[in-house]
């Protein structure tokens, strides 16, 4: 169904434990969907049964936010690892393992009788998250040939966005009509799917070439994503005190000491080689800027629309939807396209259109309805990304050497999610900027908050997201114009 395999040879694959009846291109992709879906609806389905958990265990409003932050940071701490770990110890392997430990993490959530365990149990599933996510992408890029692979990434993005719009409807309804620890007892079976999946058409790959986990850079990695991640996830918030800036610093610091030692060591966890090619590197530059224009539109549009056009939050939430059904829907149809007239247009065109639809989201003047407000923007926004996401991923995949595709996945997924939280730390001070033109006799966290509904100042909020959006969509026009330029041909270099 999904053409020839590709030579054990080139995949970089113990050619002792590839069996052609076991192997079938499209249970590896069933297996890598079904893993990756845990981390999907776990993700979309806690945020809103979050205040359902809170009232249950008591837990104040830090206590609450860190449920949802263990996660992201655990899982941004260790998600390059995870990736490099695949590569060098077997990605089935790493897979498995993350589908386990975020399986038996599930059920240390369930089963918590207090904020602060399942405080923990969060950052556990984080863990595992970080582990089978790279392991999932490389899996596929392992067991598909290059000209399919826009295809299958495109798929397993598209049934990614269908988990995450489907995980806040089954959290609100468990959380009405049943319980929130349900949430995590459907994580088991998802799992145990997952791990079949696995083990009966999916064959162990590995790079022959690797040496070991390269520990020291493991250690500087972790802790420099820990520290970074931890000072963009509080700096909205705490603003510049003393311990975010030292996070952020310390991050850095470790961040450069990670680049210096794996230009040094002789078996480095994320060879330097990687970064030599073109098309690694500029792939890498869209993913950030992409990710920053989207990280910034999805955390700011839910207040503009709250705030200043009046919807309800569940109408909020709703206005994204659509976003969700076209990824959904269409990704495995864009990354076709992407494998038949190839990545560059796509890659070149999603960011523009993406671009379009931002621009479209700050158009219309407060007190707007859904049709004449977010519907256009978000539906442009959501094509132009639809065409990116599969390509993108299996530009990565195919700018690095074979046996080096789960460090490929794990630098990638590290730098999308950098870029977001950059963006929630960073565009607050544009926001602040827009909203001071207008307004400034209240801080713009009261207009946030719901404490002030002056209609002055809600005009003010307003601009000041409109200017949110303007730099997301010129960072979206910088990505359109990297992924042109990094696939450009090298005849016409």
């Amino acid at each position: 169904m999904h053409g020839p395999l590709r030579p054990p040879c080139e995949a970089g694959v113990i050619a002792a434990e590839r069996s052609p009846k076991r192997v079938r291109p499209g249970g590896v992709l069933a297996a890598a969907v079904m893993g990756s879906s845990l981390a999907f609806i776990d993700g979309s389905a806690l945020g809103v049964a979050l205040p359902a958990i809170q009232g249950d265990l008591g837990a104040d409003a830090a206590q609450a936010q860190w449920i949802a932050n263990a996660y992201l940071l655990t899982l941004g701490a260790f998600v390059l690892v995870g990736g490099a770990g695949g590569d060098r110890f077997g990605r089935r392997r790493v897979f498995a393992t993350g589908v386990v430990l975020f399986a038996l993490a599930s059920v240390a959530c369930a089963l918590a009788t207090d904020a602060d365990a399942l405080i923990w149990a969060r950052g556990v599933q984080g863990v595992g998250a970080a582990l089978l996510t790279p392991a999932s992408l490389a899996l596929i890029g392992a067991n598909f040939p290059k000209e399919q692979r826009g295809r299958a990434f495109g798929l397993w993005a598209g049934f990614g966005a269908l988990a995450g719009m489907a995980g806040p409807l089954i959290g609100g309804a468990l959380a009405d009509f049943a319980s929130w620890r349900v949430i995590f007892w459907i994580n088991l079976p998802l799992a145990a799917t997952a791990l079949i999946l696995a083990f009966v058409f999916t064959p162990e790959s590995r790079d022959p070439d690797a040496k070991g986990l390269d520990l020291v850079g493991a250690a500087l990695a972790v802790a420099g994503l820990a520290a970074l991640t931890w000072g963009l996830t509080v700096l909205p918030e705490r603003g510049a005190t003393a311990p975010t800036l030292a996070a952020l610093a310390g991050g850095s610091g470790l961040a450069a000491a990670f680049i210096v030692h794996e230009r040094r060591a002789a078996h480095p966890m994320t060879p330097p080689s990687l970064f030599a090619s073109r098309v690694f590197s500029g792939m890498n530059v869209l993913t950030f800027l992409l990710y920053f224009a989207l990280g910034g539109v999805m955390f700011f549009l839910p207040f503009d629309l709250i705030r200043s056009h009046g919807f309800s939050a569940s109408a909020a939430g709703a206005a994204l939807l659509p976003f969700a059904a076209i990824m959904g829907l269409f990704s495995g149809l864009a990354g076709r396209i992407a494998d038949r007239f190839g990545a560059r247009l796509s890659l070149s065109l999603g960011p523009l259109l993406a671009t379009f639809g931002l621009l479209l989201l700050a158009a219309p003047s407060p007190g707007a309805g859904f049709v004449e407000g977010p519907l256009p923007g978000v539906t442009v926004l959501a094509i132009g990304m639809t065409l990116v996401v599969g390509p993108l991923t299996a530009a990565v995949m195919g700018a690095a050497p074979d046996g080096q595709a789960g460090v490929a996945s794990g630098v990638n997924n590290a730098v999308a999610r950098v870029a977001g939280l950059v963006a929630v730390a960073s565009l607050g001070g544009v926001l602040n900027l827009g909203y001071m033109l207008g307004a400034s006799y209240a801080p713009v966290s009261d207009v946030m908050s719901g404490a002030v509904t002056d209609p002055v100042a809600v005009a003010a909020f307003h601009d000041g997201v409109r200017a949110v959006l303007i730099v997301c969509a010129a960072a979206s026009a910088l990505a359109g114009a990297a992924g042109w330029w990094a696939l450009k041909p090298q005849s016409a270099e």
